[in-house]
């Protein structure tokens, strides 16, 4: 609805967020099932009530962006036109995303990932 390049677009309008909810919430097995779930925009505030634990994994963005595109260049015609897309689409949600939801305080755990020879796992304080 607002454009195939626009990072509004991929923020707000990507993901059915109450399918997920729901689908997370209709999992049925022992008070003890773990459900893990990967994805971005996983600490929206949408989401935030489902999590007894999260984790996110702080990467240099710019790099993950790269990563991504030459992972994901398959699904597009050339790979600059990947790295455009990451440019002008996801890169731009993601930034909108940590800085208004800024998962990193969020989480029950941050991996710094920073350095790939040596990522560090940090446990945060429970809020009260």
């Amino acid at each position: 609805m607002r454009g195939d390049l626009s990072p509004e677009g991929y923020y707000l309008d990507s993901f059915d967020l109450e399918r997920f909810r729901t689908h997370v919430l209709s999992v049925d097995g022992p008070r003890d099932l773990v459900v893990v779930a990967d994805g971005v925009f996983l600490h929206r505030p949408e989401l935030a009530d489902l999590w007894d634990a999260t984790v996110w994994v702080e990467a240099d963005i710019d790099v993950a962006a790269r990563r991504g595109a030459e992972r994901n260049r398959v699904w597009f015609d050339s790979l600059d036109e990947t790295h455009e897309r990451y440019r002008t689409r996801y890169v731009p949600a993601q930034r909108r995303y940590i800085e208004e939801q800024r998962p990193h305080e969020r989480a029950s755990f941050v991996l710094r990932n920073t350095d790939l020879t040596e990522p560090e796992l940090v446990r945060r304080p429970r809020p009260r």
